[in-house]
């Protein structure tokens, strides 16, 4: 389960924006800058999900047309033949990044082609910009944006109630907006594009999670939640005139305008002593359904009823499916059946343990059963099933106790809709996916239902670190919230995410450069260690110890053989360690909280920078003395990172507005630094395979160069730059990291705060693709099996180059007589299919000297026999068998 949403780029991002620093020491000059020099090709490295959906929203006109919005991750929409999710959002940039927060979505059941969404993600100062409505006239393709004067707040507490914008069903030129921080309500009568507030809207809501914090962030009045027209009162073309609107004030919940809003009235006879989450009417019975918590979600709740407000009568029926003091959770996700009048849904969306609960009637709330029941407890009985095998991880590699369950079926449920053209498809959003069925009514005929994740295309993964390594998989990640990930095959969800321990969120992570099995990371976690290490590239980790003190993940180094590590945590000051964190000691002539990175070379030597200065130690970690290099930014908003390959090739991007903001590049370990000219803010720096002809390898930043804000790639150690994202590929703040992929020219993996990880491949010559060589002359193979288990083997391969010329790379193929498979390959990429494998270098292997050889490992299973391949071919010629 997961709790907390990460704030942890925002806060980064908040500091490098308001921390004063010196100026730089050099004036910039002129640089040479491609702006629209390449075109690359953007996915997402696959994780499906991995964040809270607090709403979805079906078009009531059109068959297929759905949408649904994130907290920090921008707004998709529904793709039916590929069953996926397109993202709609991209095109927001650094200035405006508080805009991927999405606080509602909108969607014209009069022009289909119509969608709006309110944007802004903090209403305090964590967001310095004002919130807007996005408005689409091609249902998200393009935007039109209408600032409004206040915030918003996708990522603040309330954001699962809702929905706070609609539109007029009857005259579409009309839109609602409920604001929070008492701003009251707004509309708009020019289809979005200008909104005034309703001066006489009588209640701006009272009700914020916590008065006493500081921060602003649950101490914010959570203002109005929801508007729901009653169609049935309007005409086409003319304004409906009955109009329930939901307020975050537990004694005066609903409201309602009977005169197209000229004016309001407090509902009479409502319930009191809760919060309105939703507000959900059946036009065709009459009925106003409502779902209550006694907080505002998402994470908390502990009471809640479900009541129904006959419109004809006024008659209020408390129509909750169980009672009051059996209640620990407050009531969302609320849905009719369009197609099936009398056909309702509700949520426990805080029930957090055993699990969400979700209730079904099908005659207007009078009776009601349940997902799942006890049978004689702790066992339970569920009406479905759970599919998980598209998205694996779902499991999270738990094996808990009756009556928990794994997969779970979810817990932050605010969001759950019935297609109102299908009544078999249902979707819902969790704290980590969107769940559907396409059988929903197997439920009222006592056969089991299926959920799967309906998810596929949206990725909702803040990303704080990135590694690619130069063999083995080709990228690990650490995200906020699901831990991170091994990737092997990028178009791939991976089965689990980092498990033994399993983060909440990971704040670091690092491989050893000449020993890239050797892996580490650090970060966050309510009560267990915060290291943990391992052997095999990523597969698999075990848990570290840690020294006294330490509170939060930090930042991590490994040396470049994996002998020893040097870890910076919260709460405690920088330790170091030989072999695998059993023992630390403490680093001297390093302050607490410095950012720690390593030498790709030299094993003994370690780097540091905080508040202005950078350390260096060349004893392992022992001890750090203060570079003498001046001009660097002052505060703590600054990442970098030393070139492999090179020992002391430093690199280092950060900053502020006010003060010192760049790139600067040192070649002595950090003993000087120079600013790069034309680079006039950096906050990443990375590096991939050098281009082809290039001897140095290739730069990556996210970085404003030229007056432009992008991603930059350099070719000539940062003499010229070249933008490679467009204004349709920005995803908001990528501040966090960035790396490119030693293996494949032009490949960068990006980092997003709400969008994953994404990565982009690139159309020059030689880019996206790492064409195999094709060496000439004799070879000779050596496969030995070094170890062998019941069901599973490790093997070594051993290939010489026993001819008169060098090999610049190479490709080594064979064939599997018994049906073995290999599991995990190192110090070579391959791909197998069937009984053929082939085995290619990595970046760093590739040249071969006549006389030399070059060696690979890798683990399989195999049953019955595991004899070995009987010939092995470089390229296209045999090789002998040693």
């Amino acid at each position: 389960m997961r709790r907390t949403r990460i704030l942890t780029a925002v806060l980064a991002l908040a500091a490098g924006l308001l921390a004063g620093s010196p100026p730089a020491l050099a004036a910039d000059t002129a640089q040479d800058v491609s702006i629209t020099a390449d075109t690359y090709t953007w996915k997402n490295a696959r994780i499906d999900g991995g964040g809270f959906v607090p709403g979805i929203v079906f078009n009531r006109k059109e068959r297929n047309l759905a949408y649904a919005r994130t907290d920090i991750g921008g707004a998709y929409r529904w793709q039916q033949s590929s069953k996926t999710w397109t993202p709609l959002l991209d095109s927001v940039g650094w200035d405006d990044w508080g805009h991927t927060g999405v606080v509602s979505l909108a969607s014209d059941s009069v022009d289909p082609d119509r969608v709006y969404a309110a944007v802004g993600t903090y209403t305090n100062s964590w967001d310095p910009g004002n919130g807007a409505v996005m408005r689409s006239a091609d249902r998200g393709a393009s935007w039109q944006k209408a600032g409004l004067p206040f915030k918003l707040g996708g990522n603040m507490p309330g954001r699962g109630m809702g929905e706070r914008l609609a539109v007029d069903p009857n005259r579409n030129s009309v839109l609602y907006l409920g604001a929070p921080s008492g701003k009251g309500l707004w509309r708009s009568t020019d289809s979005g594009a200008s909104w005034s507030q309703v001066a006489n809207f009588p209640n701006v809501g009272d009700y914020v999670q916590d008065p006493s914090d500081t921060s602003g962030y649950a101490s914010d009045n959570q203002g109005i939640v929801w508007v729901t027209f009653d169609e049935s009162t309007g005409t086409a073309g003319n304004a409906t005139r009955t109009i329930y609107v939901g307020v975050a004030d537990k004694d005066n919940a609903v409201y309602r305008s009977t005169d197209a809003g000229a004016t309001w009235s407090r509902v009479a006879g409502q319930p009191t002593g809760y919060l309105a989450h939703k507000g959900v009417l059946d036009a065709a019975n009459g009925y106003l359904y409502l779902a209550y918590s006694d907080k505002g979600g998402p994470y908390d709740g502990g009471k809640g009823r479900l009541w129904r407000y006959a419109t004809a009568t006024g008659t209020w029926t408390d129509i909750s499916p169980v009672a009051e003091a059996d209640t620990y959770y407050g009531f969302s996700g609320l849905s009719v059946d369009r197609q099936r009048p009398g056909t309702v849904m509700a949520t426990a969306y805080s029930s957090w343990w055993p699990d969400t609960q979700i209730f079904r009637s099908t005659d207007s709330g009078g009776t009601w059963t349940k997902a799942w029941d006890y049978t004689s407890y702790p066992d339970r009985a569920n009406r479905y099933t759970m599919d998980v095998s598209s998205s694996p991880w779902l499991t999270w590699g738990a094996n808990p106790s009756p009556p928990e369950q794994t997969p779970k079926l979810g817990w932050m449920t605010e969001a759950l809709e019935i297609d109102p053209f299908d009544s078999n498809r249902m979707m819902y959003g969790t704290g980590a996916t969107i769940y559907g069925t396409e059988d929903l009514t197997k439920w009222d005929g006592g056969s089991r239902f299926t959920v799967r994740p309906m998810v596929q295309g949206l990725e909702e993964t803040a990303v704080n670190d990135l590694a690619s390594p130069p063999s083995g998989a080709p990228l690990l990640s650490a995200l906020g919230d699901v831990g991170g990930f091994r990737h092997t095959d990028l178009a791939k969800v991976p089965s689990m995410m980092f498990t033994q321990p399993n983060f909440t969120t990971t704040t670091s992570l690092d491989f050893a450069e000449t020993n890239p099995n050797t892996f580490v990371r650090v970060g966050n976690l309510d009560s267990g260690p915060h290291i943990a290490f391992s052997t095999d590239n990523g597969a698999n980790w075990f848990a570290g110890t840690d020294p006294s003190g330490v509170s939060g993940g930090g930042t991590v180094a490994a040396a470049a053989d994996g002998g020893r590590f040097v870890w910076s945590p919260a709460g405690a000051g920088v330790q170091y360690t030989t072999g695998f964190g059993t023992s630390w000691q403490a680093s001297s002539g390093i302050p607490a909280g410095a950012v720690v990175e390593s030498d790709r070379v030299d094993p003994k030597v370690f780097y540091g920078f905080k508040s202005g200065k950078f350390y260096v130690s060349s004893d392992g970690g022992a001890t750090f003395t203060a570079s003498s290099a001046s001009g660097l930014p002052s505060g703590d908003s600054v990442r970098f990172k030393a070139l492999p390959g090179t020992k002391g090739d430093v690199w280092l991007a950060g900053g502020a507005t006010d003060g010192a903001y760049g790139l600067w590049h040192s070649t002595d370990a950090g003993a000087t630094f120079t600013k790069l000219p034309g680079v006039e803010q950096a906050d990443t720096i990375g590096f991939g395979k050098a281009a082809p002809g290039a001897s140095y390898q290739t730069l990556y930043t996210s970085a404003k160069i030229g007056g432009v804000r992008g991603i930059f790639r350099s070719t000539d150690k940062g003499a010229t730059w070249t933008r490679i994202n467009d204004d349709a590929h920005q995803w908001g703040w990528t501040g966090a990291a960035i790396t490119g992929d030693p293996r494949v020219y032009g490949r960068v993996y990006v980092s997003t705060n709400g969008r994953g990880v994404v990565y982009g491949d690139t159309s020059d010559a030689g880019g996206g693709t790492d064409p195999t060589p094709a060496p000439t002359g004799a070879c000779t193979v050596t496969y030995r099996i070094t170890n062998q288990w019941a069901d599973g083997f490790q093997a070594e391969v051993r290939l010489a180059n026993t001819g008169s010329s060098a090999w610049s790379g190479w490709s080594l193929g064979w064939s599997f007589a018994d049906g073995q498979r290999i599991t995990q390959l190192w110090n070579a990429e391959y791909t197998q299919s069937g009984s053929a494998v082939t085995a290619r270098n990595v970046g760093w292997n590739g040249g071969v000297a006549a006389g030399s050889s070059v060696s690979f490992g890798f683990t399989g299973s195999w049953s019955g026999t595991n004899a070995k391949p009987a010939a092995f071919k470089l390229g296209e010629q045999s090789c002998t068998l040693a």
